[in-house]
């Protein structure tokens, strides 16, 4: 009987790199997928949308087409030429929706990755230093828990706000100037507020990982090589950690977006004329009656901001599991 010589490559079964297992597991997840393509078209209709809102008319003092009042058609119901119709002042709905959008949306991304460089690197250094440090920075979190984030974001309001309204009136690039630096001011510091109250539960995640890693032997060998501790972190540690940090990354963007949209909707957050998703949800809130039901002033908003939350919550499941070493 002759024997069937195999080649290495033919007896030895190709194994799987860890991030396509990853895809793979986040793939087969159908409510992810359905949220991650949601999300995308949600995303690509608010800020591909933008250049057409904010375009700038020659025949009008109004800076964004959204803006323009037109009287006549206050309070419309959806037509063909107002897809969503108008609001209380005659402005075009999907117009400001798309513009409130992306507003919402950048100040929850912004605020997410905020909290997720201040959560990342408190939890790399309570967790590898220990000790006293270690005590001292986690205490602190616990004060930072005990707080009312909306107190905190209002004394970070009065505080900054001013400020930042004079560094942004000096901002100059060329001709280009900032017009309404009140207004920007807001929004910047509203994000920061968000972000730097959205890192306690991110540093506690980062902390119990990281002292689950400082003893492996990888970690005890790159010590004996005599690297420096911030090498450690930085070459050894760090890498470890890209699957927690993504998935709580986006589970810390949906808590952002609607803690935005609660301060819009309690007059603390984005300030009109500007629009976001929570003050428009307010303003559709303002004008119930019981005589006549202006309905497409709340229900847009609230289904914007509903589909939103939901699908960055179906990704931040898929992507949990995926990145789950007991999945299949």
């Amino acid at each position: 009987m002759t024997a069937v010589e195999l080649s290495p490559t033919s007896a030895m079964p190709r194994g799987r790199s860890h991030w396509s297992m990853v895809r793979r597991r986040f793939l087969r997840n159908t409510w992810a997928v359905g949220g991650a393509i949601l999300l995308f078209l949600i995303v690509a209709a608010c800020f591909g949308s933008l250049p057409y809102w904010l375009a700038i008319d020659p025949h009008s003092t109004a800076v964004m087409r959204m803006e323009f009042q037109h009287t006549d058609v206050m309070r419309q119901a959806p037509t063909d030429q107002h897809l969503m119709g108008t609001d209380q002042l005659g402005r075009d709905l999907m117009g400001r929706m798309a513009v409130g959008g992306a507003i919402s949306l950048f100040i929850g991304i912004a605020s997410a990755l905020i909290a997720v460089v201040i959560g990342t690197a408190v939890g790399l250094t309570a967790g590898y230093a220990g000790g006293r440090t270690d005590a001292f920075l986690m205490r602190l979190v616990d004060m930072l828990y005990g707080l009312p984030y909306i107190l905190l974001v209002i004394l970070m309001r009065i505080a900054l706000v001013p400020v930042g309204q004079k560094w942004l009136a000096l901002v100059a690039i060329g001709n280009w100037k900032i017009t309404n630096p009140d207004r920007w001011a807001n929004v910047l510091v509203l994000l920061a507020g968000i972000g730097a109250v959205s890192w306690l539960t991110m540093a506690r995640v980062i902390r119990g990982q990281v002292l689950s890693l400082r003893d492996q032997p990888f970690v005890e060998a790159a010590r004996a090589m005599g690297l420096r501790n911030h090498q450690i972190l930085l070459r050894h540690i760090l890498p470890n950690l890209v699957g927690p940090i993504a998935v709580y990354a986006t589970l810390i963007v949906p808590g952002a977006v609607l803690s935005e949209s609660f301060l819009s909707f309690l007059g603390l957050g984005i300030q009109p004329p500007l629009p976001s998703w929570g003050n428009l949800a307010s303003e559709g809130v303002a004008t119930l009656s019981t005589v006549k039901v202006y309905w497409w002033l709340i229900v847009w908003p609230c289904a914007g901001l509903s589909a939103t939350l939901l699908c960055l919550n179906f990704v931040g499941d898929g992507l949990r599991d995926a990145f789950d070493p007991r999945g299949g």
